[in-house]
């Protein structure tokens, strides 16, 4: 019986095979830089010969690794001040340090909490070290950064010098999990997870304790901050009499150009992305402000005045551009003013729940309509500014729009299609910053800053997809002239 089945089998998949005609199939030559694939991947045809970004920014380090999250970082700065003194505090006992934060005292592979209390408390608290701290995308917190002990799971020393005022950082993965995303940029100490998969960060400037590579002993011998760039990144950039920063924001906008991502979508599922070089000091340059724009767009911080760069003017500070002004608008059901002293700012519509390993996102509220005729008039107004057609501006906002509820009185009003579900670093920006902030997980409602920073996000956003068009226009231009 099993005999006749295997003949059965074969004689079906020979004339399944003369069934099939020459159309029918496909050469393909696996490609070795990436990665062998048994697939047709989309990829521009020069796309192998552009240099890798760790062929242009040599060295990386990887993110910030806490594991104890409810014992080192919060949303509110005071409250993790307060926590971290109770935890150093030696008249507060284990068993009531288990009930204000339980992970602070539970033991873990290669953790020993008892130990690692008592070390700690002999030596004292840092308040020196409770530092910003790019959570996720878009969602700023503070990390109490321990330097001696495994508090943190994984501190990265070498990389935490490596953060200061004058430097930036590309956030990015060799590989997504699922589909390419545009890399996040920050001038913050960042976690590893800042990107879904865990990120590597490239930065534009090391100071002299940074060594050239993982394998390397020796430093970089500076007194003053270095360009983190290899040597030929340096003679690309000698040979246009042109400077390390335009090349780090160029990256910045290629990376962030719709249709680079489209054309070698399937090379950038296999490798980190490749980066055309422009031929040309002015091409470099043309694209180095627009990364500049990203830039500005992505590293805002509402607490530092160094990154409120003049690049944000009329996006998120007065006088504001048309289509900005009906942007994300903080909004009360039935008109009228907002009271948040009564609770009207209490995010209760079900974003997000704790949960014993950690928040998980709820369905929330975010209501699909039309374009009213006003935000049609203002957005169209506003594109008509930035060189766009109306039909431009909506194709990359979206022909739809949510208001996006934090209960039943209070909305954010008109938050385009393409920016409530923009995704950076595998994230749904908006939504994963309100999930952790229901009202249950955080404790309490949200101030005027935190409902206002939703509104500037949705506007930061909006103004990224409206450079969409200029990016790809940019991207088009450098694939056509590269450097030789």
């Amino acid at each position: 019986m099993v005999a006749s089945r295997q003949f059965w089998g074969k004689n079906k998949a020979h004339e399944l095979l003369a069934s099939l005609d020459a159309d029918s199939y496909r050469e393909l030559t696996p490609s070795l830089p990436l990665g062998l694939p048994f697939l047709p991947l989309n990829v521009e045809i020069n796309y192998l010969r552009w240099p890798l970004l760790p062929d242009i920014f040599p060295v990386s380090f990887p993110g910030i690794q806490p594991s104890r999250d409810d014992v080192v970082v919060d949303i509110d700065k005071r409250r993790l001040v307060e926590r971290m003194e109770r935890y150093f505090d030696k008249t507060v006992s284990d068993e009531e340090m288990r009930r204000i934060v339980p992970g602070a005292v539970e033991n873990s592979a290669g953790f020993n909490a008892k130990e690692v209390r008592e070390y700690l408390q002999e030596r004292g608290f840092l308040p020196q070290y409770v530092i910003p701290y790019l959570y996720r995308p878009f969602d700023l917190r503070w990390l109490y950064w321990e330097p001696e002990t495994n508090l943190l799971d994984r501190k990265r020393e070498e990389y935490f010098s490596q953060v200061f005022e004058d430097n930036i950082w590309l956030c990015a993965v060799q590989q997504n999990r699922k589909s390419f995303d545009p890399p996040v940029v920050t001038k913050r100490h960042s976690s590893r997870h800042i990107v879904e998969r865990g990120a590597n960060l490239f930065p534009l400037l090391l100071k002299s304790t940074a060594r050239r590579s993982l394998f390397d002993a020796e430093t970089i011998d500076s007194d003053t901050p270095s360009l983190n760039l290899s040597e030929p990144a340096r003679a690309y950039l000698t040979g246009i009499n042109e400077e390390g920063i335009n090349l780090f924001l160029h990256v910045v906008a290629i990376l962030h150009a719709p249709v680079y991502r489209q054309e070698n979508s399937g090379a950038l599922r296999q490798d980190w992305p490749r980066v055309p070089l422009p031929g040309d000091a002015e091409a470099l340059r043309r694209s180095a402000e627009l990364g500049r724009r990203v830039a500005a767009l992505l590293a805002y911080d509402p607490a530092d005045a160094s990154t409120n760069s003049p690049l944000l003017k009329g996006v998120i500070s007065s006088p504001l551009r048309a289509e900005m002004r009906v942007v994300g608008v903080v909004a009360r059901a039935g008109g009228g003013q907002l009271r948040p002293t009564e609770g009207e700012y209490a995010l209760d519509a079900n974003w997000g729940y704790a949960t014993p390993k950690g928040v998980m996102p709820g369905r929330g509220r975010a209501e699909e309509r039309d374009y009213t005729e006003g935000e049609r008039a203002a957005i169209a107004e506003g594109a008509a500014a930035l060189g766009l057609s109306e039909a431009e501006a909506f194709a990359r906002l979206g022909g739809q729009t949510f208001d996006v509820y934090l209960n039943e009185v209070a909305f954010w009003r008109n938050v385009p299609a393409r920016a409530w579900g923009y995704h950076v670093g595998g994230y749904q920006v908006v939504k994963k910053w309100l999930s952790y902030r229901e009202r249950e997980v955080l404790g309490r409602d949200l101030s005027t800053a935190e409902v206002n920073e939703v509104r500037d996000m949705a506007r930061r956003i909006a103004a990224l997809l409206l450079l969409e068009p200029a990016l790809d226009e940019n991207y088009h231009s450098v694939k056509q002239h590269t450097y030789a």
